[in-house]
């Protein structure tokens, strides 16, 4: 389980920070976030615990759980 990185949660500084870059392809409504909901450390790769803010960290990892649940079941052999 991923956890939100204390010193990436607490740090609000755009100028280390770009958009992510797996929302804004999965998330219909990204442009529609807060600004900061958007960003991510640009030190991070675009994962869910690189979000700048908890809501950001929710609405990535809802992203990647709807991701898997539209995967096709695999089936026992």
């Amino acid at each position: 389980m991923e956890h939100i990185d204390p010193a990436i949660n607490s740090r609000f500084d755009t100028r280390s920070s770009r958009p992510c870059e797996f929302c804004r392809e999965h998330d219909p409504k990204f442009r529609e976030r807060r600004p900061l909901d958007q960003m991510v450390a640009s030190s991070r790769k675009a994962i869910a615990s690189a979000h700048l803010t908890e809501d950001g960290y929710v609405r990535h990892r809802m992203l990647e759980l709807r991701q898997i649940a539209a995967r096709a079941p695999l089936t026992a052999a």
